[in-house]
């Protein structure tokens, strides 16, 4: 199932909650309503096609603990051969996304600045993995937050060391076919340090710096704050460096004020990539 090609009926239940679930995150949804279809999926595959339909026909989906009136109706609609409204009404405002996307889309071959539900991501790592694989990349970077940013969830070291393990078996069992490597999108407190353990940063394959607090600093110590995150060896690309919103849920804010040629000529001396944001709210 490729991510870009619209579902037609007949669609397992399973498959019509996933692609909703897709659908929701790319255009932004809240992720409350992302999760309720994930769960649902998840219901539906532990109870079997047959209890399913047993269910649907009987008109007690919603009796079913992850299940509610939504997704109920996803599943009756696809349980009886029909293409759920729900799902036909979301890839009729999906596709195309922009005009050559899809091709530009089949150039990537990996993502280097992923966020898992461990954080503040909308998706468990195995449905970013199988998502990434029906887009047609060969790998994927996973970079949850760091500690301090205590509102998206970020990881302590013990839960960093926990998620490295599980990132591993995960790859393990992908063998040649994927590739997923282990990062994080590390905080630059105040001073230019980070936000993570020296031994931490050490057991990871990428870490992605960046910015979340006191974005309106002096440009000064900002300039020397960047300057230092890039400097240090550990550090492998420079996250959102503008710190800018144009649009979204969360209102604008105008960029960080720093000397831009400084950093950038430091990020080069010490080979560290600038991430050019692609996220619509960020550009």
């Amino acid at each position: 199932m490729h991510s870009l090609t619209p579902l037609t009926a007949p669609v397992e239940p399973d498959d019509a909650l996933r692609r909703i679930a897709f659908l929701l995150e790319r255009e932004r949804a809240g992720s409350y309503r992302v999760e309720a279809f994930r769960k649902a999926m998840a219901t539906v595959r532990q109870l079997g096609p047959d209890a399913v339909r047993e269910h649907a026909q009987s008109g007690t989906l919603q009796s079913v603990p992850g299940i509610g009136k939504s997704t109920a109706g996803v599943i009756g609609e696809a349980v009886e051969g029909a293409l759920p409204a729900y799902l036909s009404t979301l890839q009729e405002k999906a596709t195309p996304l922009v005009s050559g996307g899809e091709d530009l889309l089949g150039l990537i071959q990996g993502d280097c600045h992923t966020h898992s539900t461990w954080s503040d991501g909308g998706s468990p790592i195995d449905e970013m993995v199988l998502t990434a694989i029906e887009l047609g990349q060969s790998w994927m970077v996973l970079t949850d937050h760091s500690p301090r940013l205590r509102i998206a969830n970020g990881l302590s070291a013990e839960r960093l060391q926990q998620q490295i393990g599980v990132a591993k078996a995960i790859d393990s069992a992908l063998g040649d076919t994927f590739t997923l490597f282990t990062g994080i999108e590390v905080d630059i407190l105040d001073d230019g340090s980070l936000d993570q353990t020296d031994e931490m940063l050490d057991r990871l394959d990428l870490v992605t710096a960046s910015v979340h607090s006191k974005l309106r600093m002096n440009k000064a110590p900002m300039t020397r704050r960047m300057i230092t995150a890039v400097s240090n060896p550990r550090v492998n690309v420079l996250g959102h460096c503008t710190g800018r919103l144009v649009t979204g849920s969360r209102g604008t804010r105008p960029q960080s004020d720093f000397d831009a040629r400084a950093v950038f000529e430091a990020c080069a001396e010490h080979n560290t990539a600038v991430e050019i944001n692609s996220r619509p709210e960020r550009r």
